[in-house]
């Protein structure tokens, strides 16, 4: 079964999202011809994927957002039963050399962040895979505030990345974002720099959306 042509407009993306809401993500992969994993301890991007199928998503795993032609990035979200996310948002790599001249203005996670349709996903554990239910999508933008908050983090996390400081940034810092170690596994080293300048092997790291974050812009549209 072929995938679903690009959106070609913002309306008619978040029309195909509302006709996903309801449905198990079981009915879904049977629609797109796909088998549902067991779970996802070694499918994790398999939510995200199927619903990129089914939405007509474009970018693959290219540094742009999911609907390239309308500038807007594909979230899925696993919330509980009260409507609260379970886990935090991958946005992005962080870039961690290279960086004379990246600005918010101009950086990576702020494209990524323009303009994000985010669709709810029930992810407690006890719930089959197959057996659990798209929610009804939110398309959003960071207000003034939001993106200033987001600004701040980033601003002071790309600041201790340049330091060489990156080894000791924990989960901890930041109010909304957060930068955590991104690999596969421990021997996908990349290079960094360390607090005299030199350079250093650490682990990739991603900058992550924490979940009170999501919670607060999840809770605001839908009235939780």
């Amino acid at each position: 079964m072929p995938q679903n042509s690009p959106p070609t407009s913002e309306s008619e993306l978040l029309a195909r999202a509302q006709a996903l809401a309801g449905y198990t993500l079981g009915e879904l992969a049977e629609q797109a011809g796909q088998v549902t994993p067991p779970d996802l301890r070694r499918d994790k991007g398999w939510v995200g994927q199927l619903l990129e199928w089914h939405l007509g998503a474009t970018a693959g795993s290219q540094p742009v957002p999911d609907f390239t032609e309308l500038g807007i990035e594909l979230k899925t979200i696993p919330i509980s039963h009260q409507g609260k996310p379970l886990e935090t948002t991958f946005v992005c790599v962080a870039p961690l050399t290279g960086l004379h001249g990246v600005s918010w203005e101009n950086s990576h996670i702020r494209l990524k962040l323009a303009r994000v349709l985010w669709i709810p996903v029930e992810g407690e554990r006890e719930i089959p895979l197959a057996e659990r239910h798209v929610g009804s999508p939110l398309l959003w933008s960071p207000s003034a505030d939001e993106e200033a908050r987001l600004r701040r983090d980033w601003e002071e996390l790309m600041d201790l990345i340049v330091l060489g400081k990156v080894e000791q940034i924990t989960a901890r810092h930041g109010e909304v974002l957060q930068l955590r170690p991104k690999a596969a596994n421990s021997k996908a080293l990349t290079e960094a720099y360390g607090a005299n300048g030199q350079p250093i092997k650490t682990l990739p790291r991603g900058f992550y959306l924490k979940t009170q974050f999501t919670a607060e812009l999840l809770a605001r549209h839908f009235m939780l």
